[in-house]
């Protein structure tokens, strides 16, 4: 990927996160990353392309970093857990950038909305296939979510430590 293409998508996602998908034009995302309106087009037809593009980059790091923990633990749960806790702590706590994408194209239809639902699935799917059950991957991504709302408002160190021990007696090894 070229670096004004990497620029755009990062940029855009800062501002997103930060700020709402609808809240943030064109414009700015060009200006903050330094680059040409005409260069955006280059790289992405609209600027749904572009939030999808951002979503999907999200999402592979998210689960890069799953995967780096889960490669390393004899305890599945507990590194999934881990993992996902020291994504809270690497990024502001606004919540579920996926979620909150959904929120604002909440047309079951649409591309993003579509896009979101995957990458919750595939969050599930994820966890299964680290040979957890049905009811156990369920218990593992409610615990996930749950966290990642409340950080959102508690101390994240707090809900990483709440998290860890929750999966440790809800779920175990």
């Amino acid at each position: 990927m070229s670096k004004k293409k990497q620029d755009l998508v990062d940029h855009a996602e800062s501002l997103f996160y930060n700020h709402g998908i609808h809240a943030i034009g064109l414009k700015r995302i060009v200006t903050e990353a330094n680059v040409a309106l005409m260069t955006m087009y280059n790289h992405f037809e609209s600027k749904e392309d572009l939030v999808l593009e951002v979503l999907k980059q999200r999402e592979d790091r998210y689960f890069d970093l799953l995967r780096s923990h889960v490669n390393t633990s004899d305890n599945q749960a507990l590194a999934i857990a881990r993992a996902h806790s020291e994504w809270l702590r690497s990024s502001r706590q606004n919540g579920c950038m996926f979620l909150r994408a959904k929120e604002e194209y909440s047309d079951p239809t649409h591309p993003i909305n579509t896009y979101v639902v995957a990458h919750k699935e595939a969050l599930l799917a994820f966890v299964k296939k680290e040979n957890f059950n049905h009811e156990d991957a369920m218990r593992l991504v409610l615990l996930l979510e749950g966290a990642t709302s409340l950080a959102e408002v508690v101390d994240v160190d707090e809900v990483a430590t709440q998290l860890q021990s929750m999966v440790t007696t809800t779920i175990g090894e």
